[in-house]
């Protein structure tokens, strides 16, 4: 089942023209699609930038091509996926996107600093293993050097797991120069 073009029409007018009025600048319509564009932090930061975005959540085969070109003409649209996966909808991929994109605008998060070291962020690595207290859990120890005081140590160490993290996990992520492993699905363990 396609999403008729005529009750988008009705609803993406009446957004424009109300857009229009309110802030003289042009809206980001963004339709969650597995056939889009991916998302990722860079795209959330990106779009952290916007003025506007609208978020047109179709449903199963998802929404009539001529909506896509009709806005495409009147204003900006982009289609994004949020993987290589299929939903019943577009719903859950804007909260993903919402989300991630909010917390990237001034006042969401209490610490802007704490943005800056988490994973897909900076260097494009998977973040560090994060400890807090008690130093032991279940005969399980924070790590030695987390303790120590010395902040270069600390922070030479978090480089180090989040380069071993992502090459274990997300290798595809790693920057050529980090990179001593083979790429690909049919790469050897």
């Amino acid at each position: 089942m396609v999403m008729k073009p005529e009750p988008w029409g009705v609803a993406l007018d009446g957004i424009l023209e109300d857009a229009d009025l309110a802030s003289g600048s042009e809206p980001l319509i963004i339709f969650p699609s597995p056939a889009g564009e991916v998302f990722t932090q860079h795209m959330a930061r990106e779009l952290a930038e916007e003025q506007h975005l609208v978020f047109g959540c179709g449903r199963y085969e998802g929404i009539d091509q001529r909506v896509f070109d009709e806005y495409s003409a009147r204003a900006r649209v982009k289609l994004v996926s949020i993987g290589d996966y299929v939903l019943n909808g577009g719903e859950v991929a804007s909260i993903a996107m919402i989300e991630a994109i909010a917390r990237l605008l001034p006042g969401v998060v209490g610490n802007p600093e704490s943005l800056v070291e988490e994973s897909h962020e900076e260097d494009g690595l998977l973040e560090y293993p994060s400890y807090t207290k008690p130093a032991n859990w279940r005969d399980r120890e924070v790590p030695p050097i987390l303790l120590s005081g010395n902040h270069a140590a600390i922070a030479k160490w978090r480089r180090e797991q989040s380069i071993e993290r992502t090459k274990r996990v997300r290798p595809e992520l790693l920057p050529r120069e980090l990179d001593d492993a083979p790429r690909g699905r049919h790469a050897a363990p």
